[in-house]
């Protein structure tokens, strides 16, 4: 059958070049495998299994040693923690009670005494209220010694909360539902060193004091040992609102 002897050496040709083909392909496969692993190094990926157990094992290594160093700063953080925060809780307590004053106290401290001008006759170039004690002055000193650390402070041998407000009308002061009329006394229990260089610092004061010497307004500032602030009575400690029981609250 003519056909049939046409169709051999076809399929002959046709394998040939398939074979090359399969050759020429896996040459370049094979170079270009030998040009990776050169440019990678060694820094290629695991080709075997022993080979990623130690990566895996090198990065665990690594990762133990910076678990270590962070446990250690830990641990010093902690101890210097220990050390620091014991005294907060003392020290907020502290606060706490100068802002209500809610308990009694006595330490050492400073007493400041302002009174208004002894001689009737107004000076020249002076009026009446340049010769009495205001309210702004009373407000500087108790200020004043707020700044310089003061642990509790009495007005008259009242004592301040956080809720006194120092209110005068004319050289007559109001404080706590009470009238009060000069010399004025402002008492601080604190570091009396600290708590006069506030007094000094202070610019409202300043003034008040150069009128001391031009007018004869009083100002003296004694140190205690042996100052006494009494806790504050029912008038100046702040309470918060409660339901009575039983009362029934709509929202």
């Amino acid at each position: 059958m003519p056909g049939a002897g046409q169709r051999r050496p076809r399929q002959t040709w046709r394998a040939t070049v398939s074979v090359t083909l399969v050759l020429v392909l896996a040459g370049v496969m094979l170079t270009a495998n030998a040009q990776l692993s050169r440019r990678g190094g060694g820094d290629r990926h695991p080709e075997n299994l022993a080979q990623l157990v130690q990566v895996r094992s090198d990065q665990v290594s690594d990762l133990t040693t910076q678990v270590a160093q962070l446990e250690a700063q830990v641990v010093a953080l902690t101890d210097e923690a220990d050390v620091v925060l014991p005294s907060l809780p003392a020290e907020l307590q502290r606060a706490s009670d100068a802002a209500a004053g809610s308990t009694a106290l006595t330490g050492p401290g400073v007493s400041v005494t302002l009174r208004d001008a002894t001689d009737s006759e107004i000076p020249a170039g002076a009026v009446a209220d340049d010769l009495v004690v205001h309210q702004q002055d009373v407000q500087a000193v108790v200020n004043a010694l707020w700044r310089g650390g003061a642990d509790a402070m009495t007005i008259q041998g009242e004592r301040v909360t956080n809720l006194t407000a120092v209110r005068c009308v004319g050289n007559v002061l109001f404080l706590h539902g009470q009238v009060y009329s000069p010399p004025y006394v402002i008492a601080a229990i604190g570091d009396p060193e600290a708590l006069n260089r506030a007094l000094d610092d202070d610019l409202t004061i300043r003034t008040y004091r150069e009128y001391v010497v031009a007018y004869g307004l009083g100002w003296s500032v004694e140190e205690s040992q042996d100052i006494t602030a009494p806790a504050a009575d029912g008038t100046a400690l702040l309470r918060q609102a409660s339901v009575p029981p039983g009362t029934e609250v709509f929202g």
